[in-house]
């Protein structure tokens, strides 16, 4: 049977001599993996449509077993995630996120969507770091993760000073602090961004700009509650923040912009 479908390249990995295992981000069929014959071959009509973070359309035959792509036409290749280190090394650890929290051949139409347009701001120049928050943050309900972050997460109060915690997997107000000692005390403007990050569609986010502050407190509160609550911590987390500590590859403080 022969398919034809919209995808992204997310993974891929050698098979034999010349070919790929290439796993796709559809938005038809959900993730779906298939086998690229000759496509580690430089002249292989296949060669261009199955490189990372490649947005095309794709022939798919599906018989018993795995699928075979036939052909494909890019739609996108967002050449510049290629060209940039960091806007790769981002886009990785967004890729691999949701390869590691979906199943295959479940369609998740709203996924494929915030795929799309996190890629997409990452190659238009976007802040890649503050994309991959929004990313981890809306994330947590695929993992199975629904922080409670519309009201304190003991007493229901929607009043108050907040601060996160891990042990109430979300806010408590400042009445029931007491009751996990290891809670992170959080600022108007951060539980605003936590809210943004968590609730807003993505294109409504628009140029946000962050603080280097702001965006370390969220990433380590995210990435705890991954580690912590779901045991997920991902390969490509480890290059990622490698680049981080390197200075050149970090905005110069002059250059960092304030929280809107």
């Amino acid at each position: 049977m022969q398919n034809q479908v919209e995808g992204i390249v997310i993974r891929t990995m050698p098979y034999g001599e010349t070919n790929k295992i290439v796993t796709l981000f559809t938005k038809e069929a959900g993730k779906i993996t298939c086998m690229a014959r000759g496509a580690k071959k430089p002249a292989s009509r296949l060669a261009a449509i199955t490189q990372v973070f490649t947005h095309g359309s794709f022939s798919i035959y599906k018989g018993k077993g795995m699928g075979t792509i036939q052909a494909g036409d890019p739609l996108e290749s967002l050449r510049h995630i290629r060209e940039d280190i960091m806007s790769t090394a981002y886009a990785s650890y967004v890729t691999e996120l949701i390869d590691r929290l979906t199943e295959q051949d479940e369609p998740q139409p709203a996924i494929f969507d915030m795929l799309y347009q996190a890629l997409h701001a990452i190659d238009d120049g976007y802040d890649p770091e503050a994309i991959t928050l929004f990313v981890e943050w809306k994330m947590l309900q695929t993992a199975g993760l629904t922080p409670t972050l519309h009201q304190c997460a003991n007493c229901g109060s929607t009043e108050g000073e907040f601060a996160f915690s891990f042990q109430e997997l979300g806010f408590l107000c400042h009445r029931c602090f007491h009751i996990d000692r290891y809670i992170i005390r959080l600022s108007p403007a951060l539980v605003k961004l936590i809210r943004t990050f968590y609730f807003v569609p993505i294109e409504r986010v628009g140029s946000l700009t962050l603080k280097k502050e702001s965006k370390s407190l969220l990433k380590q509160i995210v990435r705890t509650i991954y580690e912590e609550k779901a045991g997920i911590r991902l390969k490509s987390r480890k290059f990622l923040e490698q680049l981080e500590r390197t200075p050149e590859f970090l905005p110069k403080k002059e250059e960092l912009p304030k929280d809107e």
